[in-house]
């Protein structure tokens, strides 16, 4: 076949981009300080990181102190089994939509995780000390005779290697009969919500056989049908207040004072459409794919296919402000409808203080945008960031004009290479990126550098 038949080829590259469908990286969470971050795959597994504090020496030999270090694997463990509805006669998958840490009330950490179906409390604990010295049991556990027990000794603790146990507190099932997409912890600490395509329920922590339907929008007919719910968020700081996002692009901020079923919202949030821009990809490219509160409580940051927008909870006409991810993909809509791309959907996040906003896209980049110069950058996710004091480089797409060195042509750009899940430090500009399979781990120090794990 004009091929040399001396020795078989071996694709390197395949072997390095292979990735099983149980790898994926489907969620990113950080906990309320920073110290631990979660990654939920496809294939139901939780990986716990944990920050590791430098060394003395370390600080000095980068030219800081008191920083912190690298994030390492701390704990691993399966959350979610496959599972199969008799009913409906559908499987439930595994997938780890949603993940959300739960504030830390003591020496143990609590997590929630989700998928379709099932959401699950679990408790994260440390333990470095074992009793010893039973008056009833041996050294092997096993129960003694009573009658050769002639004396009665405390039990003693001693010290043991480090333990990491995972242990699940709560099963909250039975709660949705369509696909849960996110789940919000309130600021009371005591409820949260769990979100589906047409309902929202509100859960307390501590019963799991019952829940409080706060929205329903599922029609009489579901020929009816015109919307559906694609994400809901608690407000940070008052636990009466949360948002929820369509598929028809607006937001509904609703009030629990005001009725126990919020299916009148207190404020509606939608951007005008302009009659001369409408074509037939309109209503999928204005999804709301992602849908978060700024820190503060005043603002709102939301996804769609094309653009991430901040709205003001005080100013309901319209978003703020509108930054454009990738407007270069508006002329190949056509194309990712055939491959089903302009389905995919990608988070936002802002960073501690509100100032900056960041969100993801194709070819393994994302992207950041200051929200007070409006200015923004495409940074990449590939391997040779990931090494220790690799400084991440700034691309450019290119779209016409002057072509750059380094430019990306549109008809280059790798679609199965996607950015959809992120999480930013909840007090510094440390950033957690999900591209497939890969966690990369992003620090800003004097420049941006990038650890990968």
């Amino acid at each position: 076949m004009g091929e040399d038949a001396e020795s078989p080829k071996i694709n390197h590259t395949f072997l390095r981009d292979y990735v099983t469908e149980a790898d994926v990286i489907s969620t990113v969470e950080f906990n309320q300080t920073g110290d631990l971050l979660a990654t939920g795959d496809k294939g139901g597994r939780v990986v716990i990181f944990q920050r590791e504090t430098e060394s003395k020496g370390d600080s000095e030999e980068v030219g800081e102190t008191g920083e912190s270090g690298e994030y390492n694997v701390y704990s691993t463990f399966q959350s979610h089994e496959p599972d199969f509805d008799y009913l409906k006669s559908l499987e439930i998958e595994e997938k780890i939509n949603k993940i959300k840490w739960l504030s830390q009330q003591n020496a143990a950490h609590f997590l929630l995780s989700t998928n379709d179906k099932t959401i699950k409390l679990w408790k994260v604990s440390e333990r470095d000390k074992r009793p010893e010295g039973y008056n009833l049991k041996d050294e092997e556990g096993r129960l003694k005779d009573i009658s050769t027990i002639t004396s009665l000794q405390v039990p003693v603790l001693k010290p043991t290697d480090l333990m990491v146990e995972v242990r699940p507190r709560r099963v909250f099932s039975n709660g949705h009969t369509y696909h849960v997409n996110s789940i919000s912890v309130n600021s009371d600490g005591e409820t949260y919500l769990s979100a589906d395509d047409l309902r929202i329920n509100m859960w307390h922590l501590d019963i799991t056989d019952r829940s409080f339907n706060i929205v329903d929008i599922k029609p009489a007919n579901m020929e009816d049908l015109t919307e559906v719910i694609t994400a809901a968020e608690f407000h940070p700081h008052h636990c009466h207040l949360f948002v929820y996002s369509s598929s028809k692009g607006t937001l509904r901020l609703c009030d629990m004072r005001a009725s126990a079923l919020c299916d009148k919202q207190a404020k509606l949030f939608e951007e005008p459409e302009d009659p001369g821009s409408r074509s037939f990809f309109s209503e999928i490219i204005s999804s709301v794919s992602d849908v978060k509160f700024s820190h503060s409580g005043r603002y709102l940051l939301t996804r769609d296919y094309l653009t991430a927008k901040v709205w003001d909870l005080n100013m309901d006409k319209g978003p703020v402000e509108t930054y454009q991810v990738h407007e270069y993909l508006r002329s190949k809509l056509c194309s990712l409808y055939e491959n089903d791309c302009i389905f995919d959907k990608f988070e936002c996040v802002w960073n501690s203080s509100d100032s900056v906003i960041m969100t993801g896209a194709y070819n393994n980049f994302f992207r950041m945008f200051d929200r007070e110069t409006g200015r923004g950058v495409t940074l990449e996710a590939w391997r040779e960031s990931s090494k220790p004091r690799a400084v991440l480089r700034t691309r450019r797409v290119y779209t016409g004009g002057k072509r750059r060195r380094g430019d990306v042509g549109v008809d280059s750009l790798d679609f199965t290479k996607k950015i959809l899940h992120m999480a930013w430090h909840p007090a510094e500009n440390i950033i957690a990126i999900a591209a497939t399979n890969n966690l990369y781990i992003f620090q800003d120090r004097v420049n941006p550098e990038g650890q990968g794990q």
